[in-house]
């Protein structure tokens, strides 16, 4: 006689709880297109109110994943919901509730910035204040700007706004500081900050690894179509125990030599002329490093020292430059 599993009512109540707290469900989600696997076996889910990083190289299947889940796509295998919907089956339901902040603006060219924030307010029974917006997102000064007249940076601000038009509880952006200077990006980060201390829940894609690092609470990696790494930015570099020496030296040195050195642990050629090399015991590899440009005929033209970053961690786990 075969053993069942009994559900209790503190268990039912329990999976209730859960599947209520999760914005976000992946589950077993594969995408082909021809013969070629972009996305295979992913699975991850989102919390309610929680800033969650989608990063991975250009090719490996994270803007299949995030327009699956915007419901432009349609899973192969597996299963997504967001929000409790299936982004397709139940999009009328679903679409009230999300914002979309597009890498390819889509604005309307002859409109003014204060039209475009017009047009999508109509689209929604309880827009935001399209003047009290534009002045969130730094735009006041240009609101009677027709949006072929703005520059990269205003664009992606007015396509935040266009994002958050319609007070949504869950946001797709899809690298929101794009051709932003420092000031702006700062400004946007806080905003970011703003609606997860109200609530909403944010799923971000983004090239820059400092960003993830200071606004995600979970960061996920995937690479050649299946998910690598998940975990909270503090727990992925945490788990870097070496020391990062960074040099910049010619270009092709022999990376098997130096990964030879006696207190040398990994090394990786990040980009040309660009090397990384990580050690437990920094003191001795500087000697060992030096000596062995020394003895090369070698010219060490920079060298930093540092702990692990989200981006060494990407470099090690992907193989891949940050932008490609």
């Amino acid at each position: 006689m075969s053993a069942r599993t009994q559900t209790t009512p503190q268990t039912a109540a329990d999976d209730i709880s859960a599947r209520q707290n999760e914005a976000i469900v992946v589950d077993h989600f594969s995408k082909s297109y021809g013969s070629a696997r972009v996305v295979d076996d992913v699975q991850f889910t989102v919390k309610r109110g929680e800033v969650f990083a989608l990063l991975g190289p250009n090719g490996a299947g994270k803007t299949t994943t995030v327009e699956t889940l915007e419901g432009y796509r349609v899973p192969d295998k597996g299963t997504v919901r967001v929000l409790g919907y299936d982004p397709i089956r139940n999009a009328h339901a679903l679409k009230p509730l999300i914002g979309v902040m597009l890498q390819q603006d889509g604005l309307y060219p002859a409109l003014t910035a204060r039209e475009v924030l017009q047009l999508f307010a109509g689209y929604y029974q309880h827009p935001q204040h399209v003047d009290a917006l534009l002045e969130r997102v730094g735009l006041s000064s240009v609101a009677k700007t027709r949006c072929r007249r703005l520059s990269g940076g205003q664009k992606r601000r007015l396509a935040l706004a266009v994002a958050l038009i319609g007070n949504p509880s869950l946001v797709f952006l899809d690298e929101p500081t794009a051709g932003m200077d420092p000031q702006a990006r700062l400004a946007t980060w806080e905003i970011v900050r703003d609606l997860k201390r109200n609530g909403c829940t944010i799923l971000l894609t983004t090239h820059l690894m400092d960003e993830a690092e200071r606004l995600a609470d979970r960061v996920a990696i995937i690479d050649h179509g299946r998910l690598i790494a998940l975990d909270t930015p503090a727990n992925m570099t945490g788990k870097q125990n070496a020391t990062i020496v960074r040099f910049v030296a010619p270009s092709g040195l022999d990376t098997a030599q130096l990964a030879a050195l006696p207190s040398a642990q990994n090394i990786d050629e990040v980009r040309p002329g660009s090397y990384v090399m990580e050690s437990e015991n920094v003191p001795a590899l500087l000697a060992e490093l030096t000596a062995w440009m020394r003895d090369h005929n070698t010219l060490l033209t920079e060298l930093r020292v540092g702990h692990g970053s989200l981006e060494d961690l990407f470099l090690r786990l992907t193989g891949s430059e940050v932008r490609e």
